[in-house]
């Protein structure tokens, strides 16, 4: 018999699971989410040597670094990704975005160019922002401190995106003078983010959830996508607040396509599905 069959999730143990989520990362769970969250976490239950959900749910309170409920919040929103998801959001920093931005900053003296993959996962929206970056200041990107914050919740997922190797598949969206120029074939199915990317992007471990963002600049672009499908309306909210508060006026703000601000934001302003900008 498959050992998976023998473990079931109760109904108590599932609202337990909500909880953790929820009151650590703002992650909300719907109770027709039982069986998905149940099947996610599975394997890694037999895998941690778990004989039920109630002794995994112990071991994750009494970890007290973190790392067990951050991969467990990471386990039921995971998502696939690759580089340049969602086109249009690229081209549009890179068409318009980045050459106003960069134009008013010339204009105020400035060479202070602040952008953050908030919710960075592993890696591939991180280092299609900072390659896009490169591409638009060129051979002036060392006359400018425009490297990219990437942050996430999972060790794990930074672990991965800091060695930034990667399969050759999702690589497959970029234009092929990108691929060429910004990454290193390591065998015949993976590739590495170039060197120069890479010591540009700086990955942290944060949670979104913390109340007072501990930023001194303010950000012209913020990329925080298909994070916020996971959250109610207040908690989402509660976010957009602060990103209006670490934001520069004009700067920003890239969403999934799938979710919304809220008509009742007054920090900022649609541009185009996804795209808002602070006023």
């Amino acid at each position: 018999m498959d050992p998976l069959s023998k473990i079931d999730m109760s109904v108590n143990e599932f609202n337990d699971i909500r909880s953790l989520v929820y009151d650590a990362f703002g992650i909300s769970l719907a109770e027709h989410k039982h069986s998905l969250v149940k099947s996610r976490l599975q394997k890694h239950l037999l895998r941690q040597g778990h004989g039920s959900y109630r002794d995994y749910i112990n071991a994750v309170k009494a970890d007290a670094s973190g790392d067990a409920l951050a991969t467990l919040a990471n386990r039921i929103s995971t998502n696939y990704t690759y580089f340049y998801r969602e086109s249009p959001h690229f081209e549009f920093l890179s068409k318009t975005a980045l050459p106003e931005i960069c134009s008013s900053l010339n204009e105020k003296g400035s060479k202070d160019l602040r952008m953050w993959c908030a919710g960075c996962s592993s890696g591939q929206e991180a280092y299609t922002l900072q390659i896009l970056n490169m591409e638009h200041l060129g051979s002036d990107y060392s006359q400018w401190h425009a490297g990219l914050l990437a942050t996430d919740i999972s060790t794990k997922a930074l672990s991965y995106a800091m060695k930034a190797i990667y399969p050759k598949e999702t690589v497959e969206k970029l234009p092929p003078k990108l691929r060429n120029a910004y990454f290193t074939s390591i065998d015949n199915e993976n590739l590495q983010v170039a060197d120069k990317v890479r010591k540009e992007v700086m990955f942290r471990r944060f949670n979104l959830m913390t109340q007072n963002f501990p930023f001194s600049g303010k950000f012209q672009v913020i990329f925080c996508r298909n994070v916020m499908i996971y959250f109610d309306r207040e908690t989402r909210d509660a976010l957009v607040e602060r990103y209006a508060q670490v934001m520069a006026p004009g700067g920003y703000l890239f969403i999934g396509h799938s979710e919304t601000l809220g008509r009742d934001n007054d920090h900022f302003k649609y541009v185009m599905p996804a795209v808002y900008q602070r006023i």
